[in-house]
């Protein structure tokens, strides 16, 4: 999860389309596929790179690490699916460990800014996907490009969507975003250039972030963060009513114990970090998921120390379980 305050600001820009547009969109599409409730998962976003390791420099995480990760998480929590940020770097490694453990994964073939770097994640994700197509369950080109790049790249998401068909890869495909992203920019959900390229689609959403860069979301509790998710999806299925939509990220900081940060415009202190939020978070979005058969990815499984450099203070207490030795979780987690 990398948050800019770019993303939120663009909350206010007028790029609203007319509901007429909206209306035509609709139309388009075909209605939407009843799904069974053994089809939903529970899963966590699962990135090895705990301790002192930097996704962005040093060394990569080891299988020995990957395994003992995996190991922790299967041992105190429910989890049984989790969301990976790679297939390059030693991330490779997550595929094998995740099937000897059956684990199912969905996979994110990360995209950014270094072409050839993209080129290597596209032909690694290509071999995983085929290696593993038990484990790997479902595919994403990307995630948060557009949140992070704008429509930079929207070239090499479709190129690593194009890839993947051509090379037969089963699995079904997405680009994961922002929930903004995906309603187009606009308070009235629109579909996006993407709708039409994609088998499912995947939207990060944080209440926790809106309450800080927001200025039409300004206020959500820990208590009415579940609602929020559920309002989010719900208008994203609206305009893509033949899609799978998953909430692919979504939580809440369990510290520091009872800090808090106010709203850019409004200066309102509605989001209160700590353990017991966290779980209330957690907990009564994959209930009210489940009541819906709809599925969603808690963040994260381990705190990462290295986030605060991008995320501030709060950037390193996302983890359901710490992110140094001997990475205990939390007790008593619930996911159904």
């Amino acid at each position: 999860m990398k948050v800019f305050v770019k993303y939120f600001l663009l909350l206010i820009i007028p790029l609203l389309l007319s509901a007429t547009q909206n209306s035509h969109a609709r139309e388009q599409i075909k209605p939407n596929k009843q799904k069974n409730a053994a089809d939903a998962l529970q899963c966590a976003a699962f990135s090895p790179y705990v301790g002192q390791l930097n996704p962005d420099y040093g060394a990569h995480p080891s299988k020995e690490l990957i395994n003992q990760l995996l190991d922790q998480l299967i041992k105190e929590t429910p989890f049984r699916c989790i969301m990976t940020y790679g297939v390059i770097n030693g991330l490779e490694a997550i595929f094998p460990a995740a099937e000897a453990r059956n684990i199912k994964v969905i996979a994110i073939l990360w995209i950014d800014k270094d072409i050839a770097v993209n080129s290597q994640s596209i032909a690694a994700g290509i071999e995983v996907a085929k290696a593993y197509p038990k484990t790997i369950i479902k595919l994403s080109c990307g995630s948060e490009v557009r949140t992070r790049h704008n429509y930079a790249f929207d070239g090499e998401i479709s190129r690593c969507i194009d890839s993947l068909r051509k090379a037969g890869v089963a699995q079904p495909i997405t680009t994961i975003d922002t929930w903004w992203e995906w309603c187009n920019r606009s308070l009235q959900c629109n579909q996006t250039s993407f709708s039409a390229q994609v088998d499912w689609i995947g939207i990060n959403i944080f209440p926790w972030w809106e309450n800080k860069h927001s200025g039409i979301h300004t206020c959500i509790s820990a208590s009415k963060a579940a609602d929020f998710h559920i309002a989010r999806l719900e208008e994203v299925h609206s305009v893509n009513p033949g899609k799978d939509v998953v909430v692919t990220e979504f939580g809440w900081p369990n510290g520091p114990e009872g800090g808090t940060e106010s709203n850019f415009k409004t200066k309102e202190h509605c989001g209160i970090a700590g353990k017991k939020n966290q779980v209330l978070v957690i907990q009564s979005t994959f209930k009210k998921l489940a009541e819906k058969n709809w599925s969603g990815v808690a963040f994260e499984a381990f705190s990462e120390n290295w986030k605060p450099s991008n995320e501030g203070n709060f950037g390193s207490f996302w983890g359901i379980c710490q992110g140094e030795p001997p990475y205990t979780c939390i007790k008593k987690l619930t996911v159904r």
